[in-house]
């Protein structure tokens, strides 16, 4: 599962209508894809010491001011070498906890402080202690929730530490943010606890808890917070604030416009010719570049359209297991990239070095670099995503246009009139930075401040549609095209998704097309039993992991050695006609045996909508026998709406079927849980 609030930089959007939730327009689907993803999932359940060996962040998230363990010292010693009195640790996933950690430590030297931020992952928290001893210190913590509650990967040795309890932060000065996610049942549960931890062991809050929900609008509650906070330090050690830190540059541009370098990175995550000279093993730092095998159209008629692709990984030592993911790193929109070099009058093909101002930094570049501004626009660079407010008010030095200023600031301010307009003109009409620019026509933004600027380019996860029991040297997704309209009348495009559309290999002869990818282990696992009966609750494209486990189930069917269990399906998607996906391979698998039953809602085909939940109230004494058989239950789909009403759906089932009270349900429930038994794969 993503973090809990960190989805919106990296993921995808499509309709939850089909999948179990109400219907949804045009202006709900482009808000929605802010923060859904197609086929990009994330997990409410996992354990936590497997997880924390994957190193999941892109790596080229990472800001310049991030310490890292290869640095020789750790966060104390570098703060006393270096004369700075505030750390921003950031517990973050795909990189927003991140971004708002070097905001803030950037904006700590408009209060004659100085700042840095530290990865608690690369650092020995138990040195924590010691901060206390360094004069007007602060620690600042960024944390994001991941999954039911639990911290993200680079926070997780931190958090093993912090419920040891054997740390004395007497002393220690601090405050937390928490990045989370109300359509899930434990809203910044990490931010809370570690709220309260540190000052159970000693530490003294400086201000107070800020809660930030990605549901709505995190970068509003950031800003809110912060506006807030600031002013508590200044109070607190007796401070004023001593400039604007939107003047403050991080980095340093050097266009090598006479000598180009002759190393010069053309896309590559990390390592200069890694695309060129591949080497296992294939991770987050170097994904794998493999070729597009199958690309071919599931929906067999309507305006929307899904796409079943295969990746090659035949010959790479890729391994993958039913229920893992994929991680695609995209191109951004060619058409988008051109627009910036001609509303910036600008050559892209120049080839610049961004370097950090800050000479102990330990991260030099925001990017690999050096690099043209071609390479950074198309592969390094978020350009597609609504730009947040610290952005807007950074390019309003660059208008000429009194009005497209005061605009600006104005949507940046933390006013209740700054944050109505941002809404409005920026998030709900989707205005990408090259939409603000195109509206803004007297802000020239300098090339090399705008790739200071903008949030990095993430990688998208998607459900492997496959098993490697069925298919080792290949890995399928399932992912519907994201396009839509915005009211502007420009047409939005997922970054993915219309990336891979037009990659359709046309034969032996043709050179084939490569993808960065890389696999990300999952917990989403059938039983280990193949007796074990499973129940696939699987709307849309969230049947996505459930054709693997399909696969794998019917590969141990035919095995004489072996029994399986029933494996019951339910499926839903809008019209028979159009978007049953997987229709012939499911029919199959129904009639050899593999499958039990298939029951599929059609939402569009009946006067009052039909959805998953609904059949599984029709199959309730079928349901509640197969739970008392020790079934494992799968639920895979929409966060906000279809996962809550498919858990009270089995909440009621258990309840009407085995005579139990609310509470003895909800208890049933979360032993299910514990016991791996109930398992959501969910987007939000």
């Amino acid at each position: 599962m993503f973090p809990e609030a960190e989805a919106s930089e990296s993921i995808e959007a499509t309709s939850t209508e089909a999948m179990g939730g109400p219907a949804i327009g045009t202006l709900d689907i482009f808000l929605l894809s802010l923060s859904v993803g197609v086929g990009v999932y994330w997990f409410f359940f996992r354990k936590k010491a497997e997880n924390k060996t994957e190193g999941l962040v892109n790596p080229i998230t990472s800001s310049s001011m991030t310490m890292s363990s290869n640095s020789g010292s750790g966060f104390i010693t570098k703060m006393k070498s270096s004369s700075r009195n505030v750390v921003v640790f950031y517990g973050s996933q795909t990189g927003t906890g991140e971004e708002f950690s070097v905001r803030l430590a950037k904006e700590a030297q408009r209060y004659g402080l100085k700042g840095m931020v530290a990865d608690p992952e690369e650092n020995e928290m138990e040195d924590l202690s010691q901060l206390a001893d360094i004069e007007n210190s602060l620690a600042i913590f960024c944390v994001a929730t991941y999954g039911e509650g639990d911290p993200t990967d680079n926070a997780q040795e931190f958090y093993d530490w912090l419920q040891d309890g054997n740390g004395d932060l007497s002393g220690v000065k601090y405050t937390v943010f928490g990045l989370g996610n109300k359509t899930y049942e434990h809203y910044n549960a990490m931010g809370k606890y570690l709220d309260k931890r540190l000052e159970e062991l000693g530490g003294e809050r400086i201000f107070e808890l800020g809660l930030g929900d990605d549901d709505q609008n995190i970068e509003e509650d950031f800003v809110t917070w912060k506006d807030r906070f600031w002013p508590a330090v200044c109070e607190y050690y007796g401070l004023e604030a001593t400039g604007d830190e939107s003047n403050i540059r991080q980095y340093a541009v050097t266009e090598h416009t006479e000598d180009v370098p002759e190393k010069v990175f053309s896309g590559e995550v990390a390592r200069l010719n890694a695309f060129k000279n591949q080497k296992p093993p294939y991770d987050a730092k170097n994904p794998y570049l493999s070729a597009i095998t199958v690309n071919r159209e599931l929906h067999q008629g309507g305006d929307r359209s899904c796409m079943h692709i295969e990746f090659d990984i035949s010959g790479s030592r890729i391994r993958y297991e039913s229920g893992d993911h994929v991680a695609v790193y995209p191109t951004n929109d060619p058409e988008l990239v051109a627009a910036i070099g001609k509303i910036l009058d600008a050559d892209l093909d120049t080839v610049f070095t961004l370097t950090n101002v800050d000479e102990e930094a330990s991260k030099k570049h925001p990017f690999p670099c050096p690099t043209s501004y071609q390479t950074a626009f198309s592969h390094y660079l978020d350009i597609t995503s609504c730009p947040r407010a610290n952005v807007l008010k950074e390019i309003s030095e660059y208008a000429t246009d009194p009005a497209d200023k005061e605009k600006l600031l104005l949507m940046s301010s933390a006013t209740p009139e700054g944050k109505k307009e941002y809404s409005d003109w920026v998030t709900k009409c989707h205005r990408n930075i090259v939409a603000i620019l195109e509206d803004l026509p007297s802000v020239k933004v300098p090339l090399d401040h705008l790739c200071e600027l903008l949030p990095r380019l993430h990688a998208r996860y998607y459900s492997i549609s496959s098993s490697p029991k069925v298919s080792p040297d290949r890995i399928s997704i399932t992912a519907v095209l994201i396009r839509y309209t915005t009211p502007t009348g420009r047409i939005g495009k997922g970054v993915a998704t219309n990336w891979l559309k037009d990659k359709i290999p046309n034969g032996p002869e043709t050179t084939p097309f490569r993808v960065p990818i890389y696999v990300r282990k999952s917990q989403f696992r059938l039983p280990f039993k193949t007796t074990t009966p499973v129940i696939m609750v699987g709307p849309g494209t969230g049947l996505a992991p459930f054709r693997g486990f399909i696969q794998e189930r019917d590969f141990y069917r035919k095995d004489e050695t072996k029994k399986v269990g029933d494996s019951i399906l339910f499926f839903g998607c809008r019209k028979s006609t159009e978007d049953y996906i997987y229709k012939d391979e499911l029919d199959e698998y129904l009639k050899n045996g593999t499958l039990t039953n298939v029951h599929v809602a059609f939402s569009r085909e009946t006067e009052e909508k039909l959805y998953v939940q609904h059949l599984m109230k029709r199959c309730q004494k079928q349901i509640w026998g197969m739970l008392e058989k020790g079934s494992h239950i799968y639920v895979c789909g929409d966060a906000r709406f279809m996962a809550p009403d498919v858990q009270r759906t089995i909440r009621e089932i258990i309840c009407q079927e085995g005579g139990k009270t609310q509470t003895e349900a909800e208890d049933y429930i979360k032993k299910m849980q514990s016991k791996g038994r109930y398992s959501c794969d969910v987007w939000s």
